[in-house]
């Protein structure tokens, strides 16, 4: 089944998608029920399905609904299948659990998780078991839930859709360029049969074809022993949604494309005659068709399913009748799922909230033809005594029982002390489990807590030593987007989002602070080490004071679960921010209360709602009242505004009004009373102390009237806990200090140090901007002053405001979304000074990723301790690089080229070689980049990387990682060595670093005159040098060592006649160049060995570079036009 193209929420999930339980209804049912979803169908105890007495009346010939089940609430059902030997209904969800249901009655057989992480995505019933394939699994379990087999699928397969072929045979397709088939009797892969169109994600069967759907849009078909392309139907410029085949007809669904709109559902099905192999007329249907089938009764009746849950019955060659559409019930859910019984009796459907939806023409449904009958679980059996024949000569005398009539005790008596039960008590659940788990009902589920520390990011410590002050995201967003979590929370955005401005900003950044906060918290929290997880504390905080987030973010919550029977249930935890709560406005009152910013804040903070949730001691869901309260204060409180629609936004601006109204009365006020007044900038203003507005509103007495127009939010708030009246705001001067009695107690002063505001723009969407506060460190540090200053940043714009900006939002442009507020003075308790954080270890040996590397396959030798890198150093470098995505361009109507997505880059090989010493020219670092992207184009002829030679299960070169290899040259960076190379302004950009001017010697611009073309290293190495490079293939050791020379060359020609002789050599290279077209000649001469007199000359020059370094014997074989170090320890 292709998703592609269907409503981008159905990638999410959330509780509010659910409709609540209306006042008056059972309150043991699970709110997210609706009633009429469970019409014929009760709930036991046990959670099986039970048929209710009254009948349900059916017309005959008629589709309508038999049943429905809840399986998982709010997990979609993303695959149902009717199994083809027993009289059941299978259904497999988006976490990877699998239920079966029996009968028409629906009582649930069995249920057992099929995989932990992944959706399940087609199931197939066999003779001895049930098939569950998922994105890298396929899984064989018996109908009770024992596994049979576990087959994994190669790295990176993405499998979509499978088709038995034969008893024991199946061919399985997704979204790479191949289709495997697998013999299930021995579980291995047979054949492997390469697809044109990668992404074949439907697949059927006749007795001429195997067809096959492709993502793209087409269907093709193929021969039955050779899997070759018969034929092809190109039937929708979009994408393939479903497609069924029956006779000699082919009916498929899907999407066209619409420009920039993207993607829309295609009513016009397509018809195809497989007789004379075209299309015939497409049968226009009144639903937007997600899913069709033929159900070959009478007729070649179609069916067809919308997303929404529309099904309309029509015959293929005719015309669609609005009469014969009915629809799913499924209060508001996207079906995701649906299949057709072999006996084309019964419809199930599977929605996004977690049912299953059974449909059937006839109250006595049959699913199959010819159903087995089902093995259920059997009773408990207590065995009886057996019955003792007395006459028999054989009967063993040890049947007949006994009495005891010794007092001695029997080998069978055991101590009391040693026979009293003693339970085994289950060990504690980790801290960090209980922090992080999400409940649904009454099961939690939370992340296994890894335990491997990662490297922490220098990004900050790179943009620290960085004069210029922009810095590209792009290996950032690389590694954001291999997340799993940044991609459920829509944070990544689509390039149709981006450039049509449909994505909604706000409501994108709040999410991101989300995001952000808590991947931070965990990171540094494993960083610290697994000490961190045994603390002597019970709480179930765990070790939230060890994580630097934690810290300066954190807020120990308590929240309080009160039952209507009394019970109260409190819970700890861990929160990083708060989201604003406004009240709610009677619907009989037009006009917007006023209130004050600190008392919503508060009631945000400590949030009272009335919810239904499960009571243990009720044993079933029922109204409850959620209360929250906070243990301490934060360091830094952080807000989101959750200003993201019309309703909040025409809040916010009422209260702006508010307090300027507010403001202006006692300015009149204050003149009244004779206090002198006088007109700036037609505003009018007054000497005045403004106490009383200070203490009221939190504002400076030099503020003027016009800087509080759009302003809700005050400067500083006052914030405190008390164990009488909990926690305590109020807004607060923003110049005054609190005495030291109220410090004592614990009151803190909170300045606004950051808002980010939503700036809307109707035809692009808008942008996002940030004010920050950039307080008297930086400043002390960079410029050597003690000031505090406001500034905004707009994408690469950074520029001082005046501090009333930062809390100004007429939201009619400017929408507030997120709030930072930090405690005073509280930076003294941190260390602030700039470190390092990489050290010289980086550069010493390690493991490669590759498992076929060998040491004697290794092109570099690793730095020894004496020859650490110095500032001025000289190091040669050259890097090679593979194509991620081509370039997509048009064709202008006056025949120019316009770039619509430039073609992303990635490193994939970075040498580095001694440029100076005995070793000279002999490289250090060789690494090769491994990457989870797929590569469209290894550039072999510029680059020399081949296929493999980034795939760690079979290349035999150094592998590393793209982080390993950032630090080894981040740490030679700010080492201050001087680096060699051939265009590394081109490497350093590709590989987004900036290195200073002072510290790059590039020969691109060394062998140059102004004006004129720059010239290949291969040239300049011809010219100069009398070598011949780059024969075949480039290769990073021989141009980075090539570099070397060429720029040894270079100081030896300037400190031979001054830079008038070089200019006069530069000038015979371009003539040269200009007769020989840049091209550099064959050599006539050889070696008698097939190669030039050039190649011998670098190797001779190679070969000097034997190395005699302690405790080892270095040897080194050349081997055109490599040269490979090879190296044995003694």
């Amino acid at each position: 089944m292709n998703f592609d193209g269907l409503d981008p929420g159905m990638g999410e999930y959330p509780a509010s998608l659910h409709g609540t339980l209306e006042g008056g209804l059972e309150p043991a049912m699970d709110p997210h029920l609706n009633p009429n979803l469970l019409q014929g169908v009760e709930l036991d105890p046990e959670g099986l399905t039970v048929t209710v007495p009254e009948p349900v009346h059916l017309m005959e010939g008629v589709f309508s609904e038999l049943h429905s089940v809840v399986s998982e609430v709010g997990i979609p059902v993303t695959a149902t299948h009717f199994d083809l030997q027993e009289e059941m209904l299978w259904m497999g969800n988006h976490r990877g659990h699998a239920t079966s249901y029996f009968g028409p009655t629906m009582g649930r057989h069995s249920s057992f998780q099929v995989h932990a992480t992944d959706d399940i995505r087609h199931i197939q019933s066999l003779e001895t078991g049930v098939l569950f394939l998922s994105k890298s699994n396929l899984k064989c379990y018996t109908r009770g839930g024992l596994v049979m087999f576990d087959y994994p699928m190669e790295e990176g397969a993405d499998m979509h859709s499978l088709l038995m072929t034969g008893n024991n045979t199946l061919l399985m397709g997704g979204l790479q360029n191949y289709v495997a088939e697998v013999d299930l009797n021995t579980v291995q892969e047979t054949q492997k049969f390469t697809v044109e169109t990668p992404g074949v994600t439907i697949m059927r069967q006749t007795s001429r074809f195997f067809f096959c759907g492709h993502t793209s849009g087409k269907v093709t078909l193929r021969d039955l022993r050779t899997f070759k392309t018969e034929n092809e139907f190109d039937a929708f410029s979009g994408s393939l949604s479903d497609f069924d085949v029956h006779g000699n007809l082919l009916a498929a669904c899907g999407f066209s494309s619409r420009g920039l709109n993207g993607l829309a559902c295609d009513r016009f099905l397509m018809v195809y005659d497989l007789r004379m192999m075209r299309a015939v007329t497409p049968l226009q249907v009144h639903v937007d068709p997600l899913f069709l089938r033929f159900i070959p009764t009478y007729t070649s009746r179609l069916v067809i399913i919308s997303q929404s849950g529309q099904c309309q019955f029509c015959e293929p060659t005719g015309l669609a009748n609005v009469a014969d559409i009915f629809h799913v019930n499924t209060v508001g859910q996207l079906l995701m799922s649906f299949d057709v019984s072999s006996s084309k009796q019964a419809l199930a459907f599977g929605d996004s909230g977690g049912c299953v939806h059974l449909w059937s023409d006839a109250p006595e449904v049959s699913f199959n033809d010819y159903s087995r009958e089902t093995d259920f679980p059997l009773p408990c059996l207590v065995d009886t005594l057996p019955q003792l024949d007395w006459t028999h000569d054989l009967l063993p005398l040890s049947l007949i029982p006994m009495p005891l009539t010794s007092t001695e005790p029997l080998m069978s008596d055991w101590p009391a002390a040693l026979s009293t039960p003693s339970p085994r008590r289950a060990p504690p659940v980790d801290p960090d489990i209980l922090r992080t788990m999400k409940t649904v009902g009454f099961i939690g589920y939370a992340p296994n807590p890894r335990t491997r520390p990662r490297n922490q990011s220098y990004v900050s410590h790179h943009a620290d030593l960085t004069p210029c002050p922009c810095l590209q995201a792009s290996n950032f967003l690389r590694a954001f987007r291999t997340i799993p979590e940044a991609s459920a929370l829509g944070l990544i955005l689509a390039d149709s989002d981006e450039q049509t401005g449909k994505a909604k900003l706000g409501r994108l950044i709040q999410s991101w602070n989300r995001f952000i906060l808590t991947q931070l918290h965990q990171e540094t929290q494993e960083q610290e080490g697994p000490q961190a997880y045994r603390g002597a504390s019970s709480s179930s905080l765990g070790s939230s004071a060890e994580s630097v987030i934690g810290k300066l973010f954190g807020v120990e919550v308590e929240n309080s679960s009160l039952c209507r029977c009394g019970k109260e249930t409190v819970r700890s935890s861990l929160t990083l921010l708060f989201t604003m709560h406004y009240p709610e406005q009677n619907s009989q009152d037009k006009a917007i209360k006023e209130y004050d910013f600190a008392g919503i804040l508060k009631k945000s903070i400590c949030l009272e709602q009335n919810t239904q949730a499960w009571c243990e001691n009720c044993e079933k869901y029922q109204p409850t009242v959620q209360t929250r309260s906070i243990r301490c204060l934060p360091d830094v409180l952080v807000i989101n505004c959750e200003v993201n629609s019309a309703k909040e936004a025409e809040f916010w601006k009422v209260q702006a009004e508010f307090i300027f109204a507010y403001f202006c009365d006692k300015i009149i006020q204050n003149i009244k009373r004779g206090c002198p007044a006088f007109e700036k900038n037609n505003t009018l203003m007054c000497f005045c102390s403004g106490e009383e507005i200070c203490s009221a509103e939190g504002f400076s007495f030099d503020t003027r009237a016009e800087d509080l127009r759009h302003v809700w939010i005050p400067s500083t708030l006052k914030m405190s806990i008390s164990k009488s009246q909990g926690l305590e705001i109020s807004s607060w001067s923003e110049g005054e200090e609190i005495s030291a009695a109220e410090e004592a107690e614990g009151v803190s002063l909170y300045d606004l140090v950051v808002t980010v505001p939503h700036i809307q723009d109707t035809r692009t969407g808008g942008n996002l901007v940030a004010h920050i506060k950039v307080g008297e460190t930086y400043h002390q540090r960079k410029e050597g002053v003690t000031h505090q200053q406001w500034y905004l940043f707009n994408d690469f714009l950074i520029e001082p405001i005046d501090k009333t900006e930062a809390a100004q939002f007429d939201v009619s442009w400017k929408v507030p979304a997120i709030l930072y507020y930090a405690k005073r003075n509280y930076h003294s308790k941190y260390d602030l000074r700039i470190k390092n954080p990489i050290d010289a270890s980086v550069l010493l040996t390690e493991a490669s990723l590759a498992r076929k590397q060998r040491k004697s396959h290794a092109t570099f030798i690793p730095l020894m301790v004496s020859e650490m890198p110095q500032a001025g150093d000289l190091v040669g470098l050259d890097a090679e690089f593979v194509t991620l995505n081509q370039e997509e361009a048009e064709l202008r109507s006056d025949g120019t080229k316009s770039t619509i997505k430039p073609s992303q880059m990635s490193v994939a090989r970075i040498t580095c070689v001694r440029g100076q010493g005995p070793n000279e020219g002999v490289p250090f670092i060789d690494d090769y980049i491994s990457t989870q992207e797929q590569v469209v184009d290894y550039l072999t002829q510029y680059s020399g990387i081949k296929p493999g030679d980034l795939d760690a299960k079979i290349s035999s070169k150094h592998l590393t990682t793209l982080k390993s290899t950032y630090l080894k040259l981040r740490f030679l960076i700010d080492t201050g060595v001087r680096f060699v190379g051939h265009g590394l302004q081109k490497d350093f950009r590709v590989i987004n670093l900036l290195v200073p001017k002072d510290q790059v010697v590039d020969t691109v611009h060394l062998f140059h005159l102004p004006r004129k073309r720059m010239i290949s290293l291969r040239f300049l190495a011809w010219y100069f040098l009398d070598l011949n490079i780059q024969g075949e293939t480039h290769d990073s050791i021989e141009d980075a060592r090539t570099a070397l020379q060429l720029y040894r060359k270079y100081l030896e020609l300037s400190r031979g006649g001054g830079s008038d002789e070089v200019r006069k050599i530069l000038k015979g290279l371009y003539e040269k160049g200009r007769q020989l077209d840049w091209k550099v000649p064959d050599s006539d001469t050889g070696d008698g060995q097939g190669r030039t007199k050039q190649h011998t000359d670098s190797e001779r020059i190679s070969q000097r570079c034997l190395l005699d370094l302690p405790g080892r014997v270095w040897t080194e074989q050349v081997c055109f036009p490599q040269q490979a170090l090879l190296c044995s320890p003694l």
